[in-house]
């Protein structure tokens, strides 16, 4: 029996020999390394920690790409975003062909004296947002607008589209 155990391994070994290892180059095989040892979302208690502790120390540097809605029409794309708490000035809004490229830069800077007490605390954040559109614009007569927090670009198409009704059968 015991050579019947000792054969039945050595075959089992000579399969595993056998079969075809995938090959990975080093950075899918470092990648699958730290996946393995650092799994995603792995710090995210300790941020949410952090963010729990000093929710007003966070709130100032945190700057997300805007959300933002793109309107295809005849004659024009009508693109809005929201970005508030950011200044007109700070605005910056590029146009190609089918893209356009929004980005922004905010600063805060707060100050606080008591007596021999003095704190002053400065963040930054700026975002960068290309957006693909679903027809080509001519930049030159693009018109933009912000006010409120939303910035709303009017661009008009090079060639007009008309929409056909298709019956459903």
């Amino acid at each position: 029996m015991a050579k019947t155990k000792i054969e039945a391994q050595e075959r089992k070994h000579e399969l595993q020999e056998a079969r075809p290892v995938p090959t990975l180059s080093p950075l899918e095989d470092m990648d699958r390394f730290f996946e393995r040892v650092f799994p995603r979302g792995w710090m995210r208690p300790f941020v949410e920690w952090e963010h729990h502790l000093w929710p007003d120390l966070f709130a100032p540097m945190e700057m997300e790409a805007p959300r933002v809605d793109i309107i295809d029409r005849d004659d024009e794309i009508l693109v809005r975003a929201e970005i508030p708490g950011v200044e007109k000035e700070d605005l910056d809004v590029s146009v190609t062909d089918n893209r356009v490229t929004i980005k922004a830069a905010r600063t805060h800077e707060e100050k606080e004296e008591k007596g021999d007490f003095y704190r002053r605390e400065i963040s930054r954040g700026t975002f960068s947002r290309s957006l693909l559109l679903p027809a080509e614009v001519e930049g030159v007569n693009a018109k933009a607008t912000f006010k409120g927090g939303v910035l709303e670009l009017k661009l008009p198409k090079l060639t007009k589209t008309q929409r056909h009704s298709i019956p459903i059968e």
